[in-house]
């Protein structure tokens, strides 16, 4: 599934015009984007958890020249699953 295809499903489900299912999808994902980018989560019941990860600076290896290549720390997305969402794929 897309974004396409989740925002015609939005509509159908919901009783709205695609247009307006496009603003609230966009909506909910700038939501998400902007809170993860002050360092907090958003947990939504039943479904998971986004949340922020920092991976540690490491050294790593060219696969080309196999030099070796310093790689920066950086903040990651990370998605904890729920119990329900979990639940319903078994």
């Amino acid at each position: 599934m897309n974004k396409t295809d989740l925002i015609d499903h939005i509509a159908q489900q919901a009783d709205i015009s695609k247009a307006a299912a496009g603003r609230a999808l966009d909506a909910v994902i700038n939501g998400v984007k902007g809170t993860l980018k002050k360092g907090g989560s958003v947990t939504l019941v039943g479904f998971g958890t986004f949340a922020v990860g920092k991976r540690a600076a490491r050294t790593g290896r060219n696969p080309r020249t196999g030099d070796a290549i310093k790689i920066k720390a950086a903040k990651i997305p990370k998605f904890r699953p729920g119990k329900a969402l979990k639940d319903a794929l078994n």
